[in-house]
């Protein structure tokens, strides 16, 4: 089994870190204090340099190079976070950087990994792709390969959230956060783990990108086949060698998250929280939503990036008011004839819901003759509010179905 590091290696990668990073703010976060029935708190490393927690590991690796080694550049490959906080590290060390990234990474990332210097190279259409590629370009050129999570440096940079952690919420009793490669939940574990042994390290996975779960079964890291998950922060094939190792030890429990989940968290810590996180970085949020977790109070949450494609923000934030009722789309039968319309709209505005869009669909060839298909999207004011919606029409006589039916 791969030597997993100590506490004294996160501590000494905060002695490094000292004047390069920020502590990042813990912030109570009432909704899930109210449902969960106890403490709940957000540690926002959305809120750290180059929008994530990224440049905490990637920063220690390179700063402890040898000139030598850092005379030939490094290269790492990345969907985005990592690409950042290598990018800004290598700037602050003067180092030459390459960034591969996935030919869909998403433009505001590209964008601000060049920004902060570094020479990006889009290649494959996942992170296991970039990562080839990165290694590729390691072993023709030397520069040196900056891993995303399977190094004891980058581990040992990342656990150093978890010491802010413990400093900032004395009593914590559960921590949960992301899993991709799982760089930052080994890390995180280590240290408190070591400090507090009795805290409850919980972490989650998107359910379209989950490797960690049937690599805890098999006893071994698995590679998973598909990757479908809007969460493209932790879309990650494998956990490494080094992380699997930290994870099935020191790691309590493993859950996952839907897209659907993970789109209300995101809505509701821009509409609750006033953050603005990435689909990864909601994902602990996500869970403790969905009552996917075996929780101690109180609970911190890691937001872990928050960096995100506007439009992909647009996106989320239609499927998460999907997702909370508050964005219905439905599709009613009625008859084909003068005025039907009017009617059919006058039904839904009896019930203050708002109409967004409206379609005619009439070559559906399950229709009966003299009928139409209107497909509507609609605001309502949530679940029941949609459900009640729903009933009005149905009892008017309308056939009725939703995208859940």
């Amino acid at each position: 089994m791969p030597h997993l590091i100590s506490l004294s290696d996160v501590e000494a990668a905060r002695e490094l870190l000292q004047g390069v990073i920020r502590s990042t703010p813990l912030e109570p976060c009432r909704p899930l204090t109210a449902k969960l029935g106890g403490p709940a708190w957000l540690k926002c490393e959305n809120l750290q340099r180059a929008g994530s927690y990224k440049v905490r590991g990637a920063y220690v690796r390179i700063a402890r190079l040898s000139d030598e080694e850092r005379a030939r550049g490094v290269v790492a490959a990345s969907a985005g976070n990592h690409a950042q906080g290598v990018a800004l590290a290598a700037g602050l060390t003067h180092t030459k950087a390459t960034v591969f990234m996935p030919i869909n990474a998403p433009l505001p990332k590209v964008a601000a990994t060049k920004g902060y210097g570094a020479a990006v190279e889009l290649s494959g259409s996942t992170v296991d792709e970039a990562l080839v590629a990165a290694q590729e370009f390691a072993d023709r050129t030397g520069a040196v390969f900056i891993h995303p999570f399977d190094h004891p440096d980058v581990i040992a940079g990342q656990g150093t959230v978890a010491l802010e952690i413990l400093e900032q919420c004395p009593d914590v009793g559960t921590i949960i956060t992301a899993i991709g490669g799982g760089g930052l939940i080994s890390g995180m574990a280590v240290a408190a783990k070591a400090l507090k042994p009795d805290v409850h390290i919980v972490g989650v996975q998107a359910a379209g990108a989950a490797a960690v779960p049937p690599s805890l079964r098999a006893g071994a890291p698995v590679r998973i086949k598909n990757i479908s998950t809007i969460a493209d922060g932790i879309a990650v094939g494998r956990p490494g060698d080094l992380t699997f190792a930290h994870i099935s030890k020191l790691v309590d429990e493993v859950v996952t998250v839907t897209d659907e989940e993970i789109a209300r968290a995101l809505l509701m810590l821009l509409e609750r929280g006033k953050l603005v996180a990435e689909p990864a970085g909601s994902v602990g949020v996500a869970a403790l939503l969905a009552g996917a977790a075996h929780i101690s109070k109180p609970v911190v949450a890691v937001v872990s990036g928050g960096n995100i494609d506007p439009l992909l923000l647009l996106r989320v934030i239609e499927r998460g008011l999907s997702a909370a009722g508050r964005y219905l789309h439905v599709t009613v039968r009625c008859s084909d004839r003068p005025g039907s319309l009017a009617e059919l709209l006058t039904q839904i505005a009896s019930q203050r819901a708002n109409v967004l869009d409206v379609s005619h669909q009439r070559h559906n060839p399950h229709l009966h003759l003299g009928e139409v298909e209107v497909v509507l999207s609609v605001e309502t004011r949530g679940a029941e509010h949609s459900d009640r919606l729903i009933r009005s029409l149905r009892d008017a006589g309308y056939t009725v179905f939703t995208d859940h039916e």
